[in-house]
């Protein structure tokens, strides 16, 4: 079976509220955890909205990370998917999630571009960290 691509989507609750209102806080983590992680970073864009809250993406060679969060609730909303077998997704999540001080983790990895049939699809796993 070969995968195209693994794509991670995370709920992170009890998250350190200063770090997820912080814009350059969070660009510096997705930034270090996406290198260490063997990804090639080729572009980024961070807003902050007012009065609280952050989105922000990293285009990666064949991809992106990105995260989306709440302060006021403690909680953020992160992505990250990478096409190949290149780098190691799974490792950027878990160094963002401890970055964020997240209590909690929903985390589920889809593996997709899996070929059936000269059809594609993708599978899915969920776990709780």
């Amino acid at each position: 079976m070969d995968t195209v691509g693994y794509h991670y989507v995370v709920e992170a609750s009890g998250c350190d509220p200063k770090v997820l209102g912080d814009v350059d806080k969070l660009k510096d983590v997705l930034l270090r955890a996406a290198k260490s992680a063997g990804m090639d970073v080729k572009g980024s864009y961070f807003f902050k909205f007012s009065p609280t809250g952050v989105s922000g993406t990293l285009i990666v060679a064949m991809s992106h990370v990105s995260i989306h969060t709440w302060p006021e609730h403690g909680y953020a909303a992160l992505d990250v998917y990478v096409c190949g077998t290149g780098s190691n997704p799974e490792k950027a999540v878990y160094e963002i999630l401890s970055a964020l001080g997240a209590k909690h983790a929903h985390i589920t990895e889809i593996q997709r571009g899996i070929k059936d049939n000269g059809e594609f699809t993708h599978i899915i796993v969920t776990w709780e960290e």
